[in-house]
């Protein structure tokens, strides 16, 4: 196996679905708007506005693994992926939506299991030990 083949198809597929989720929140998606009233959000402008933010970090998530994959930066992005993919069917979505979307949380977390767990606080801001 080509290990390097193996990383980058796996940072490639990450920072492409996080690249895509962060426009369409900059975008305002409206299905996504809508969302955030159904946890307490609903002013549609102050969704907006955070729909915004977490499009910038998506964005920045994508960057950060393309560029330097620091494993702290891919621990958010399977924590972020497995809720974005739950918070379906905890909005009325069917339980398929969840299991669609495994890869949202899957790909970042095979990424982090190549890198190997970190052994110390200061490993989550490294690529390896």
């Amino acid at each position: 196996m080509n290990a390097k083949l193996f990383e980058w198809v796996l940072r490639i597929s990450v920072a492409g679905e996080f690249i895509g989720h962060g426009v369409f929140a900059l975008q305002g998606k409206k299905d996504w708007i809508g969302w955030f009233a159904k946890f307490g959000v609903s002013d549609p402008e102050m969704a907006k506005n955070l729909l915004f933010w977490v499009g910038l970090m998506d964005i920045a998530v994508a960057i950060f693994v393309l560029v330097k994959p620091i494993r702290l930066s891919l621990l958010w992005a399977v924590a972020w992926g497995f809720w974005t993919a739950l918070l379906r069917p905890l909005i009325g979505m069917p339980i398929w939506d969840f299991i669609e979307r495994w890869a949202n949380w899957g790909a970042p977390l095979a990424l982090l299991a190549y890198y190997g767990w970190p052994r110390s606080l200061k490993s989550w801001f490294r690529i390896r030990d």
